[in-house]
């Protein structure tokens, strides 16, 4: 029989993929009108038509992300004629990073490395001109791209007939403001503002996800987990841990249901996702960085170079399978790392350098 034998069905969850952050429901409470206004703007495209460019921004974890894959599947299946691209632009900064992965979304192949930014473009315009369809990308988190990224994208449309849509996300309103005039001007974007969910809203989502997920649980955990995720700036990941930790405690502890008291010990531990769902997206590079940071000590960008190649060095040998970077690149990741705000620098320079430390 083995150790299977000594294992059995659980107890307490029903289905604990809900109570991930990666999973979609069907039904997306508290945002119907925005889900409607985004199916509006892109809604022409199965016409052959232009689409209304769409901008959502709005905190995180309410549910910005979750809206713009429901509508994305949810059109697929209305329309055949249009093809929709969902990317975080964490993964695909730069515009052959971009452009590459669009390209490879809708099925054709290319190269990752050799191909010119112009080469990519004429790829990407052949193969829109062999689809015939309709073409909608969301670009996530699009903070992160580099602006020129978008304005390649933008200028597709331009070489094809076929209608090329584009639905941006942030968590910064202001994103483009300091974008070129001929970005922003070829953009036409219409604003949608999400909103952080109320008290009642927040409890209404958190007790569907607990009844899909949960054979049995005090209701009172519901208000609870409620309480603490609307103080932690309404993100609802938030309150989605807390019941998946307060679920498997429950679990060890060889309980009937979730209790009250499971879940007054996990919200203790529940703080901010934001900082380890940001730490999952970095590259090795950056996470050679904050681990060179984690002692600490504040560093001068000579000082941290050197101390990223010792970590390079012992981590990996003379013969590693991770490159050290350029001094320059290094400062580009730096700036990148502060600008997502997992590091600090000082305003003024010591020498030629300023002092660079740990958040």
């Amino acid at each position: 029989m083995g150790i299977f034998s000594d294992i059995s069905e659980s107890r307490i969850f029903k289905n604990e993929e809900v109570l991930s952050t990666e999973y979609i429901p069907d039904i997306l409470p508290h945002r119907e009108n925005e889900i409607k206004q985004i199916a509006r703007n892109i809604l022409p495209l199965s016409k052959g038509r232009k689409a209304q460019n769409t901008f959502i921004y709005g905190p995180p974890g309410i549910g910005k992300t979750s809206v713009i894959k429901n509508v994305f599947e949810e059109f697929e299946k209305y329309s055949d004629q249009v093809r929709c691209v969902y990317i975080n632009c964490w993964d695909y900064r730069t515009p052959t990073a971009l452009l590459t992965q669009i390209i490879i979304e809708l099925g054709q192949f290319v190269q990752r490395r050799g191909w010119s930014r112009d080469e990519i473009i004429q790829k990407l315009t052949e193969t829109l001109k062999k689809r015939a369809k309709g073409l909608v990308v969301c670009l996530d988190e699009v903070d992160q791209l580099e602006m020129s990224a978008l304005y390649d994208l933008l200028r597709i449309g331009q070489y094809v007939d076929t209608p090329v849509g584009i639905v941006l996300i942030s968590n910064d309103q202001f994103v483009f403001s300091n974008a070129e005039p001929r970005i922003r001007s070829s953009l036409g974007k219409e604003d949608i503002e999400f909103k952080s969910y109320s008290h009642v809203e927040m409890k209404d989502i958190l007790e569907e996800r607990a009844k899909n997920a949960f054979h049995s649980y005090d209701s009172v955990i519901i208000t609870l987990c409620a309480n603490h995720a609307v103080k932690k700036r309404g993100d609802v990941r938030i309150g989605l841990q807390c019941l998946l930790k307060a679920g498997r405690m429950a679990e060890e502890q060889g309980a009937k249901r979730v209790e009250v008291e499971q879940m007054k010990a996990v919200i203790k531990a529940v703080g901010e996702v934001k900082a380890d769902i940001l730490k999952d997206k970095l590259n090795n590079h950056e996470k050679l960085l904050l681990e060179a940071l984690s002692d600490g000590k504040k560093y001068t960008s000579g000082e941290l170079y050197n101390r990223y190649n010792e970590i390079v060095k012992d981590r990996f040998g003379e013969k590693h399978s991770i490159e050290p970077v350029t001094d320059r690149s290094l400062r580009d990741f730096v700036n990148h790392l502060n600008d997502v705000g997992l590091i600090e620098m000082s305003e003024k320079k010591v020498g030629k350098s300023r002092l660079i430390w740990i958040k």
